[in-house]
């Protein structure tokens, strides 16, 4: 599966690793080699903007030394290469055991031995021509060009590839390979009054070139209506801000239970050992098993086994094999999202598999997974949730957002704002923000969309750690409705 020219292969490099640390004392070690791959073209008005790709490769071993964690990775792919970043990562522990507050403790996990896994897809997006991707683009382009209310049009494709070979002491020998894939087309209009977008809502998704042909997503006929929804959001009037029913679109939502729930049960954070982009968590560690989260019919859960997820895999970054769990049941926080180390903190028999590092010369920490609000029971349409609003506002599609250092209090946008009146929709609306507390946001959820309303949105850049690493993660979730929400005029600051 992971092949680079000219380089001894990846068992041959482990084998001296590991072996090294193991002769200098390491009581745990862990070798990895990985090669992360992404490319991505844009065009503005047909045109081509940037066309660009990147490629690293690195090898790394991390071990536990005197209790100490110590880490060394670097890009010579060579048996002597391997053995030199094990002394390197030895030296690094002696001396963090020196200043290290507690001995690290990992929680168990079965030895797997060596495994295999892909993430499956159709069709190979690496395997397009650069010249094929524009030529795709500027199909979409055109389908929308003509129209007058259309300025300007960007459009891009993304796609990225990760393909990991982990050994450690126990026996284990893992490689894995997952591709992900994205796109998107923004329509513009610009005017004396200033300018206003609209942009396709497809998510992200672990899968290849077949998604963009209409696999999972109808970017055919969502492009096409594009400049109708633009055309709408333009003449549109402004918000009336003050407390709305909202039915929330899973375009929209994803994005909410990212920074209100990913985030704020990634238990480092809870902890306190994780501070970096944007803070600890609410969810703190004496909240477990009896803090209302939210509402009764909400149940969140983490899964590194979901289906086109950006973060699934077959095994997390420290050997431990992907799970799913409950985050939050009947509307209580019931767990958390670990690593081996961090589940050691609390005494967790088992990691739920959430190490991840987004290059071998980053040591892994703990990541989210794939944080999904589960369906309600019932076979409920999105527009069977609008109908049973009075008056409030369907929201389509995410755009900018705002959260707090605690994740306790934020605001989102979207990209469509349609009026509700008498269970219809009416028209957009637009300068449009909903705002609330994580908690009082939830508890207002009073309605869940079925099984045919859900889907897995996510994004590919979630930010964490120090030096900074990015992630890609999917949240699945359904339509869903909640009960006076307090909604701004984002135009109009006299209205906050």
């Amino acid at each position: 599966m992971i092949h680079i020219p000219n380089t001894p292969a990846p068992e041959a490099l482990s084998a001296a690793a590991l072996e090294t640390a193991s002769k200098n004392g390491a009581t745990i070690a862990q070798f990895r080699l990985a090669k992360h791959d992404s490319r991505g073209v844009s065009l503005r008005d047909g045109e081509v903007e940037n066309i660009g790709s990147e490629s690293n490769v690195a090898l790394s071993v991390r071990v536990v030394h005197s209790g100490a964690w110590g880490f060394a990775a670097t890009t010579t792919l060579t048996v002597d290469g391997a053995v030199d970043a094990a002394l390197r990562a030895i030296q690094v522990a002696r001396i963090s055991a020196k200043v290290a507050a507690d001995e690290v403790t990992l929680a168990a996990e079965p030895v797997h031995g060596k495994q295999s896994w892909t993430l499956p897809i159709e069709v190979d997006a690496f395997a397009k021509t650069d010249t094929e991707i524009i030529d795709f683009l500027q199909h979409w382009n055109a389908k929308i060009s003509p129209a007058s209310i259309v300025s300007h049009i960007e459009s891009n494709v993304g796609m990225g590839r990760d393909q990991t070979f982990y050994a450690d002491l126990l026996g284990n020998e893992i490689t894995q390979q997952r591709d992900r894939i994205s796109a998107a087309l923004t329509a513009i209009h610009v005017s004396d009054s200033g300018f206003e977008d609209m942009r396709t809502c497809a998510p992200p998704a672990g899968r290849g070139w077949e998604y963009l042909t209409g696999t999972g997503w109808d970017w055919e006929s969502e492009i096409a209506r594009l400049p109708e929804y633009l055309d709408e959001k333009v003449k549109s009037p402004s918000v009336k801000p003050g407390a709305w029913d909202l039915v929330i679109d899973p375009t929209n939502l994803w994005l909410t239970i990212h920074e209100s729930i990913g985030h704020a049960t990634e238990l480092d954070r809870a902890l306190g050992y994780e501070a970096n982009y944007a803070g600890t968590s609410f969810a703190t560690i004496d909240k477990l098993g009896t803090f209302k989260y939210g509402s009764p019919i909400m149940n969140v859960t983490g899964d590194r086994n979901s289906e086109h997820g950006l973060s699934t895999v077959g095994y997390d970054d420290e050997g431990v094999e992907a799970q799913k769990w409950d985050l939050i049941k009947d509307g209580i926080l019931v767990g958390y999202q670990t690593d081996r180390s961090i589940a050691g903190k609390i005494n967790m028999e088992r990691s739920n598999g959430c190490a991840f590092a987004d290059s071998a010369l980053h040591s892994p920490i703990q990541r989210m997974p794939n944080v999904s609000l589960q369906p309600g029971d019932k076979d409920v349409s999105t527009k069977d949730l609008i109908a049973n609003v009075e008056s409030g506002i369907y929201i389509v599609g995410d755009k900018s957002w705002s959260i707090d250092m605690q994740r306790f209090n934020f605001q989102f946008t979207g990209q469509r704002f349609h009026e509700i009146k008498n269970g219809e929709i009416v028209g957009q609306l637009k300068d449009v923000a909903y705002q609330s507390k994580t908690p009082d946001f939830w508890a207002s959820m009073r309605e869940l969309g079925g099984r045919q309303t859900y889907l897995l949105g996510g994004a590919l850049n979630c930010g964490k750690g120090q030096p900074g690493q990015v992630a890609p993660v999917s949240h699945g979730c359904p339509s869903a409705t909640f009960t006076a929400v307090n909604v701004l005029n984002t135009r109009d600051e006299s209205a906050k």
